[in-house]
């Protein structure tokens, strides 16, 4: 596919999604123009470091060089986002003021932070943790932070608090719900992951509400409902909201995320596609669409796209998985669980170790799993196979132990 009037494809967004589809495109002989407009003045880089080391030292996060671009003319655009969408002309409209013409456009916008919304949230020292430059100027402020507040007991704001607690500082987190990680991890599972950080030092109150932020020119204090903390630094991460407001403003289907099929074009218009956080799509393996926020998601949606507008005709069905880093706590999560879903906890061969068996109708559906690799790696293989696990075939044994023994087939790498 060559020629001056081939628009080629355009994808906005320069995170780990938009680098999956530029780099797939080139992978799979795609010729024709690929131009990724980046909101940020960086080159695509690696986001889970952000929240557990990126900025306690020197930790490269780049994905690759810029040479990598040049090489397989790709026109990275830092800096330069889109800011309207033409969908009739096929034209992105970019910060610049210079309107780029696409044939196919890929949205991989990501996500951005749900505001803290209570007096004195705009207080200095009071941080939300989503680019390198937020995760370089928490990594400043941590060096000399003595009481750190982190608002929020997702995957983030546990992972920065144990960061925190390792510098040296004491360590506050405060949960609007009734327990952590509620969309992520098993009511059966929290209590003993609560229990791990409490007894490292981090303080945990959980059903806690921020009701303001005090101090004077700067954070000096957080008050809950239940009384006030002192705080010199303070960091949020309440959940996500997707960037979606291009394709709303362009007339394009939204819902929490941009509408997609199961191809991950928009159900709107077959020239769009949308991959990573801001895609809501529908999944064999959950009730309704979805809206996936992982690395493994965005990249393997951005493989899918590009091998798409490439000639595959495949659905997206990839088993998701996420994983988060916790100071000495490795929780790893296979399938997709739901609230109903029967959970069995199983301690493994150590002290630290353990595991969590979803079942749903009596089939392993997903498994959480601390500190034990191993498992979690059975667990994605047997899962994405599709290979029936039962209770029974559980009883007294593990997945692992399943594999090795050859009771059920190992995945095709």
């Amino acid at each position: 596919m060559t020629g001056a009037d081939v628009a080629g494809v355009v994808v906005v967004g320069g995170g780990q999604a938009g680098f999956s589809v530029a780099s797939t495109l080139r992978a799979c002989g795609y010729d024709a123009p690929v131009t990724v407009l980046a909101a940020e003045p960086h080159p695509p880089y690696q986001r889970p470091p952000l929240s557990k080391k990126a900025h306690t030292g020197p930790v490269r996060v780049e994905l690759v060089p810029e040479s990598f671009y040049r090489d397989r003319d790709i026109d990275l655009r830092l800096g330069d986002g889109a800011v309207a969408l033409d969908p009739a002309a096929r034209t992105a409209l970019t910060r610049s003021g210079t309107r780029v013409r696409y044939d196919h456009l890929v949205l991989a916008t990501g996500a951005r932070n749900r505001p803290l919304s209570v007096p004195g949230s705009h207080l200095p020292g009071v941080h939300a943790l989503r680019s390198l430059d937020d995760a370089l100027t928490i990594g400043r402020a941590l060096t000399t932070a003595r009481d750190v507040v982190v608002v929020g007991g997702g995957f983030i704001g546990l992972e920065l608090a144990r960061v925190a607690l390792a510098g040296g500082a004491r360590v506050t987190v405060l949960e609007l719900a009734g327990r952590l990680l509620g969309r992520a991890v098993s009511a059966e599972l929290e209590p003993i992951l609560r229990q791990r950080h409490e007894r490292a030092g981090v303080r945990i109150l959980t059903g806690t509400a921020v009701r303001s932020l005090e101090g004077q020119g700067r954070i000096e204090r957080v008050v809950t409902e239940h009384g006030a903390l002192p705080a010199d630094l303070v960091v949020y991460g309440i959940g996500a909201v997707p960037r979606d407001e291009l394709a709303r403003q362009a007339g394009l289907a939204v819902r929490d995320g941009v509408l997609v099929d199961e191809r991950l074009r928009s159900v709107t218009d077959p020239h769009v596609s949308a991959v990573g956080d801001c895609a809501r799509h529908p999944h064999p393996r959950a009730d309704g669409p979805v809206r996936l926020e992982s690395v493994q998601n965005a990249v393997d949606q951005g493989t899918l796209v590009a091998r798409r507008i490439a000639g595959s005709a495949a659905p997206y069905e990839n088993l998701p998985w996420f994983w988060s880093d916790q100071g000495d706590v490795k929780l790893q999560i296979a399938g997709l669980r739901r609230s109903q879903d029967e959970v069995r906890v199983v301690p493994g061969d150590t002290a630290e170790r353990l595991a969590a068996y979803a079942f749903r109708d009596g089939r392993l559906v997903a498994v959480e799993t601390l500190n034990w690799p191993a498992e979690h790696l059975a667990a994605r293989r047997t899962l994405q196979r599709g290979t029936p696990v039962s209770t029974a075939d559980l009883a007294g044994t593990t997945l692992n132990a399943l594999l090795r023994a050859g009771r059920t087939p190992e995945v095709r790498r």
